[in-house]
């Protein structure tokens, strides 16, 4: 299924308290520190009014293109769904390599934008080009080595998240297909970082929107033998996979260089390595890329713990974290306009517009998350119901998705204050903190629960639920000690 990494981050469940009651989230009438930039320059202020519009600009391009992807990801799910749940936990499993092969490309897209934002910020648009092709090559390189591992490695990677004998075969196709097609994603996401950066949410959403349309239409040819073509099942989602994000690189790159982007670039342009932009890309990217590692790895040994449930068990589990996707379209596209807008404003030299920034878009963010618990809530059993006939699946999945509608509020809260964290730079402190909630919290408790306890899947998603309600108070706490504008990229 196409997903755009760079902006489908899932950590499976943040959380904020309670958008009526205290918490993380509702604590933004407390007085935020007031940070001091000895270099600041006098700016206009802006009314809440004109704050609020410039972030729905940047959030609403980035919405439309996220929702159309949970969708499409939706659809993909329920299209190899119908095959059964062997076919479910061979795409679910063959998935988790995937992110933890994706997570290197963080180290160049979190660095790209905090510094493509910092030298738009700082009206220096020639830096900013020159850090998104330094990006971009970058990209092209670790997607070749990526690829080139996880064709030959795909069956040692399944037996080690414990694929059971029924999904090993499909598993393994399916994971090589995607594997040798990482390298279109990695500099297509790149990119996308480097214009996100730059403010230009729509260029992304347009090259996302038709390609996961194109991946839509190759998942129903090709899962099951439409137009002459043969039936393929869970590698022909695979190819449709595939090749949706080679037509991503296409459209993406015809933008870039045909001039129609924030990011322009040439065949003229100079695309030798440049160890002082990359130095400054990778300052800020390297702790980033560390954070998904440990994020992805904890994930990867959560998704073992719950594998050995069994397929059935496990197919609940994917079902239910495919939907729960519908939940990380708000947040997510208000964490693109507080990366964008903090990076930015420190870039101008303005840290108390960056701190107006993250909670303007905290704000808009948490209305969002209580429409999504809303649907998570009354409606799980109705949309799990798409996916597969079985009644224990169906069960499973609506019942762990009301528990983690709960705490969609501290969901949105975390993701868009890390938004402002990265968009400054402080990844350092987005990796601690992710290291202790998915490896202190999430892994350890979900052990306990399902393992030592015999909860099952109930165990599993409670475990989630309280990494995701942990990560957002200490990222708060951060955010509040507003030692995040006064770092230097």
């Amino acid at each position: 299924m196409f997903q755009d990494v760079d902006t489908q981050e899932r950590p499976d469940g943040e959380l904020s308290p309670d958008a009526a009651g205290g918490g993380p989230a509702s604590s933004a009438a407390i007085a935020e520190p007031r940070p001091v930039d000895s270099e600041a320059v006098c700016v206009p202020v802006e009314s809440a009014g004109e704050l609020r519009k410039k972030i729905f600009n940047l959030a609403l391009p980035s919405l439309t293109e996220m929702t159309l992807m949970t969708l499409v990801s939706m659809v993909d799910m329920i299209q190899v769904g119908r095959l059964g749940p062997w076919a479910i936990t061979s795409v679910g499993l063959s998935n988790q390599p995937m992110f933890i092969a994706m997570s290197v490309f963080m180290s160049l897209n979190v660095g790209a934008t905090a510094v493509v934002a910092r030298s738009i910020g700082a009206k220096k648009p020639e830096d900013a080009y020159a850090a998104a092709r330094q990006a971009l090559v970058m990209a092209s390189l670790f997607g070749a080595l990526l690829a080139v591992l996880g064709v030959v490695f795909a069956p040692s990677l399944l037996r080690m998240m414990g694929a059971e004998a029924d999904v090993m075969e499909p598993g393994t196709a399916y994971l090589r297909i995607v594997a040798a097609g990482i390298v279109f994603q990695g500099a297509a996401v790149s990119l996308n970082a480097s214009l996100r950066g730059a403010g230009d949410t729509k260029t992304p959403m347009s090259v996302n929107i038709v390609a996961n349309l194109v991946n839509v239409v190759g998942n129903a040819i090709l899962i099951n033998g439409l137009l002459g073509f043969p039936r393929l099942e869970v590698a022909g989602a695979a190819w449709a996979t595939t090749f949706s994000r080679l037509v991503a690189l296409v459209l993406i790159l015809q933008k870039v260089f045909g001039h129609k982007g924030a990011i322009k670039m040439s065949l003229h342009d100079s695309f030798r390595l440049d160890f002082e932009i990359l130095r400054r890309i990778f300052r800020v990217g390297i702790p980033a890329a560390m954070e998904q590692v440990v994020m992805r790895s904890g994930q990867m040994v959560y998704a073992r713990i719950v594998a050995s449930l069994g397929t059935v068990t496990y197919a609940a589990h994917q079902v239910a974290l495919n939907i729960e996707g519908l939940s990380f379209t708000p947040p997510m596209s208000f964490q693109t306009a507080s990366t964008t807008l903090c990076g930015q404003s420190l870039g101008a030299r303005n840290p108390e517009r960056a701190v107006r920034c993250a909670r303007e878009s905290q704000r808009m963010a948490l209305i969002g998350a209580a429409l999504a618990g809303s649907v998570l809530f009354f409606f799980g059993r109705y949309i799990a119901w798409a996916y597969t006939e079985d009644p224990t699946v169906i069960s499973l999945s609506a019942n762990v998705l009301k528990l983690i509608a709960l705490v969609q509020p501290f969901l949105a809260s975390m993701f868009v204050l890390v938004g402002a964290l990265r968009g400054a730079g402080d990844t350092k402190w987005t990796m601690c903190i992710t290291m202790a909630g998915v490896w202190g919290v999430r892994v350890v408790v979900a052990y306990i629960l399902v393992l030592k306890m015999g909860l099952g899947l109930y165990g599993a998603w409670i475990a989630m639920a309280l990494d995701m309600v942990a990560r957002s108070i200490l990222v708060e706490l951060r955010f509040r000690s507003g030692h995040w504008t006064k770092l230097r990229v």
